[in-house]
Formats: C-alpha cells, structure tokens, sequence
C-alpha cells in the first residue's frame, strides 16, 4: 500500500492553492506603488525645468515618457491615472512658462495624449497576454500532475523524495518521468527520460507511465514489465507515425525492491543510480545499459536483470542526464560522486535540494535539460 504526504516537491510546479486561485491586488495598493514612482521623477523634471533660465532648453516634454512605466509593470488603472497626470503637470507647467507659440504647445499636448493612448493600450494588451499565459500555466499545471505523481512517496519498503526542474521556467511538463508502485512482488520504481522535451514528448510519457502502473501490479517477473513497456512505446511510435508525429525513445531504469537486500535492475538506457551507504559513494554496477525503449528491435540481446545490493537504511540516487552531463562555463563536468559524499547523511530531500543548488552554482544557472533528482532510502528493517 502507498502512502502519500501532500506537499509537492518539485520546484516550478507550485500548489493549486497559489497557482490557480492567487487573489488580485486591490486596487488601491496597484495605484500608490507606480503612482508614486511617477511622482517621484516629475518632482526633479519640473525643478529643473523651472530653474532653467533658458527658454530654449524645455525638459518638460520628457514627462511624456513617463506613462510608458506603468504601461509595463502596472495596470490599466494605473496607465490611465499617469496619462492623466502627465497631462496636468505639463499643463501646468506650460501656463506658468509658456511656450514661443502657440503650435510648439498644441505639438507637445497631442504628443502625449496620443503616447498616452498608446500606452493604455499596450497595457491592456500585456494584461490579456498575461493572463492568457496564466490559463496555459493552470493547464500545465493540471496536466504535470496527471503525469508525475507528487513527492514524496512513501511504500513498505522505500520512501522516494526529490525535486523535477525543468529547464525552461515557464515550462512544467518536462521529458523526465518517475513513477512508484506497491505490488504483490515488491515496490517496484521506474526512473525515465522521454526523447525531446515539454508537451511534443507528453504522448510516449503517459504511454510508458499509464503501462508501468498497470504491469507493476500484474507482471511476476521485471523482465515481464520490461517487454511490456516496450510493446507499449513501440505502439505509441506506430500511432505518432501515423499523424505525421515522429518516433521518440524513453531511456528508463526499472527497480524491483522486496524482502530481500538485494534489489533488482534493468537498465534501459539510462545513468545508473548511486548508492550511498557506509561505503565509498559510486555507481551502482549494471554492467550495459542497454537500449532505451522503443528500440530493442535493434538490440542483439534480450534485457536481463542485474542484482545488487541495497540494505536497510541505504540510499539511492538517481539522475537524470541533465544532471551527470552538466558542465560549467568552463567546460567541466559536475562532480556528482565527490557531492553525494559530502551529503550522504541528509534527508532524501535536503539531499536532492542541495543537489540542484549546488548544480545550479556550477553551471551558473545556464541548465541545458531538464533536472531531476530523486532519493529512494530503504526503509529500516
């Protein structure tokens, strides 16, 4: 049986509470922050337009710049009140110092009235963009929680925890996948990484998690469950085929964890995870990694099991290539082994926290593919 704690650990995939119901500012705070912006640099601009002994040099045209602020960060309302205030404030300025003539006045007034307009507008329609991409966002939202289970999770046997980064921040639907299931044999894991990224890769995402969670319970054997996600991402490719959709792979690693303190692996593809116990932190030995699913037709042998230990109270961690194949500005890979040393004694989460923290100093926040991070700990016996 699973079970589940509510929060959701992946870092760019907020709750519904804040994504989907975020309360309006009122409108009395969006007016005095932009407002008082506005003012704050027309104070300057009339002084010295009023100490300025020469009638040639005129700074107050500058002011009609000014509604172009909230235009881009504020509301409609806001626009609105700067245009109005620019046009009293040059108004009266030009009555106290006027102009040569008459048509160097009409020139500047309707400059701003009709920059005012402009602004107005672009402000509308940035608030409706906004908004438009606010609806996207709530859809992927809803969308990321249909394919990726919240962390953590927690069986009999393990608990999961982690963070899922994708590489583009107003993006949430990556290519990485995870899943875990409490079967009669075991818990079994599934850690993958769909070719491609974002929604073109969400297709053969749902096809190999929607098979994993049925096989997981029904399939005996891990190399059973394999052939099944195989057959299952070979139908999905024939389908994209026929739609004019091409043909994607899914690098994967599959864990099957009962009684035993041994825990077993097929590697289809994908780094192999690192177990952290009392011994020197390295790759867990899965001698080939074979190939990703969807492609075994071109492979010469069939998968196997490989088995390896994982006692009570060890650790694993899995990355994706995101995260073995980062590099900094340098060209330097990241030195994931010498990290996990330093950290083998945390949390599964301050683990994987730390993880991507550390990675984004590395790569100076310049992420190439999606991050994910997840810590499987063996519960103790």
């Amino acid at each position: 049986m699973i079970h589940r704690r509510v929060s959701f650990r992946a870092p760019d995939a907020p709750q519904s509470s804040r994504a989907e119901s975020k309360a309006e500012p009122s409108p009395t705070s969006t007016v005095k922050a932009p407002m008082a912006y506005i003012v704050a640099l027309t104070v300057p601009i009339v002084a010295l337009e009023l100490v300025i002994d020469d009638r040639t040099v005129r700074l107050i045209p500058l002011l009609i710049l000014l509604p172009a602020f909230p235009a881009a960060l504020g509301t409609v309302r806001q626009t609105i009140y700067a245009v109005g205030w620019v046009l009293i404030v040059i108004t009266g300025v030009l009555i106290y110092r006027p102009l040569s003539s008459w048509y160097n006045y009409v020139i500047i007034m309707v400059l701003a009235a009709v920059l005012g307009v402009l602004c107005v507008l672009t402000c509308h329609w940035r608030i409706r963009r906004e908004r438009e991409l606010s609806r996207v966002r709530s859809t992927a939202v809803a969308l990321q929680r249909q394919v990726l289970r919240p962390l953590p999770i927690l069986t009999d046997r393990v608990i999961v925890d982690g963070v899922y980064l994708p590489v583009e921040e107003d993006r949430l639907v990556g290519g990485d996948i995870y899943e875990a299931v409490a079967s009669p044999y075991g818990t079994r894991l599934l850690f993958g990484d769909v070719q491609g990224r974002g929604l073109p890769a969400i297709g053969a995402a749902f096809a190999a998690l929607g098979a994993f969670r049925e096989a997981a319970l029904r399939e005996p054997t891990l190399t059973a469950l394999v052939d099944d996600l195989e057959r299952a991402v070979v139908r999905h490719n024939a389908f994209a085929q026929q739609i004019g959709e091409p043909e994607r792979f899914v690098t994967a690693l599959i864990l099957g964890i009962d009684e035993s303190t041994e825990t077993q692996a097929v590697n289809c593809g994908h780094p192999p995870p690192y177990l952290l116990n009392a011994g020197p932190v390295s790759p867990v030995p899965l001698g080939d990694p074979g190939v990703p699913l969807g492609l075994a037709d071109l492979a010469a042998i069939p998968r196997i099991v490989v088995w390896f230990p994982f006692p009570s109270g060890a650790t694993l961690v899995a990355c994706s290539d995101g995260v073995t194949e980062a590099r900094s500005i340098t060209g330097d890979f990241y030195p994931l082994e010498e990290r996990l040393r330093a950290w083998a004694d945390g949390s599964p989460w301050e683990l994987a926290s730390n993880l991507v923290d550390d990675l984004s100093c590395h790569t100076a926040g310049e992420l190439r593919d999606d991050i994910t991070a997840l810590v499987v700990r063996r519960a103790a016996a």
